[in-house]
């Protein structure tokens, strides 16, 4: 299993469904059911039997075979599709820990990609800078979540960052409606990338979006002249700290607050999250929360 699976964390979500808060296609998702289903609707496929599926949608004739319990699957019972978007612009790369944003990020979509599969449901992977650099489709099963892990293992962050386009552009491409999960710190203009974000809804989407912000830059305690380095554009400055915590935080604080307020404007679920808190107590804080407001 890879690194990104920790034991531990997955021993702490494995009760734990995300549960999508707005109707999708339909139905509330996470549930797996259709309104629809009836002699009306198509065959599609089987799916393993899940303790609390109707016994009459078994299909003995497999089960027969195979000594397993399968449902059959139809058309209208679609599941949730989901994509999650992993920033691996160069300013992920920063880390005053042990890990860096990136690395953090990398682990939260690795979870969240672990549950979706386990309750059945479809996730795809986009992997962006200034560009698109890797997406791969919504599908379920061990050999998805194997892909997705591969992938995000082999990336490592750099280039700059341009979401707001890249927003605008996957929400032409994703047709149907489903969960798009952002991961990311963010660090674009917050007008241009919201309303990448409110595109998304737009097109019917839910929106979820976890900040991921280091805990030196919310806190900045540097103390004595340092060289700061743009991991973006490689740029370099030798500041007095002190000369400028104080417009630097009350920017920070406005930067997070922009977003918050704007994402609750537009129905997007929002997250700051500390890179110093363990990322499966903050994963595990926030999937209780959703389960409460069902």
């Amino acid at each position: 299993m890879s690194d990104l699976l920790a034991p531990d964390v997955l021993a702490k979500l494995s009760n734990m469904n995300l549960v999508a808060r707005l109707v999708v296609e339909g139905f509330i998702s996470g549930l797996h059911r259709s309104p629809h289903r009836g002699f009306s609707v198509e065959f599609a496929q089987h799916r393993e039997y899940i303790p609390g599926d109707d016994p009459r949608y078994i299909d003995w004739k497999v089960y027969g075979r195979t000594d397993k319990y399968y449902v059959k699957q139809y058309e209208e019972e679609t599941n949730l599709k989901a994509y999650i978007l992993l920033d691996a612009s160069g300013s992920m790369g920063y880390g005053s820990g042990k890990m860096n944003k990136f690395r953090y990020a990398c682990f939260l979509a690795a979870s969240l990609t672990y549950l979706m599969i386990k309750q059945q449901d479809s996730v795809g992977l986009v992997i962006f800078d200034n560009a698109i650099r890797t997406m791969i489709p919504p599908k379920a099963g061990p050999l998805h979540l194997k892909e997705i892990l591969d992938r995000m293992e082999e990336s490592t962050p750099r280039e700059d960052t341009n979401m707001s386009s890249i927003f605008h552009k996957l929400s032409e491409m994703v047709k149907r409606r489903g969960l798009i999960i952002v991961i990311s710190d963010l660090l674009d203009e917050p007008d241009e990338v919201l309303t990448g974000l409110k595109h998304f809804r737009h097109r019917k989407h839910e929106v979820i979006v976890f900040h991921v912000l280091d805990r030196y830059e919310l806190t900045f305690p540097f103390d004595r002249v340092t060289a700061f380095t743009d991991l973006e554009t490689g740029e370099k400055l030798s500041i007095d700290p002190n000369s400028i915590r104080k417009e630097y935080l009350s920017l920070v604080g406005r930067f997070v607050r922009d977003y918050r307020e704007g994402c609750l404007a537009h129905d997007i679920d929002y997250m700051n999250i500390d890179t110093s808190t363990p990322f499966g107590s903050c994963l595990g804080t926030y999937l209780a929360k959703r389960q409460k407001v069902q």
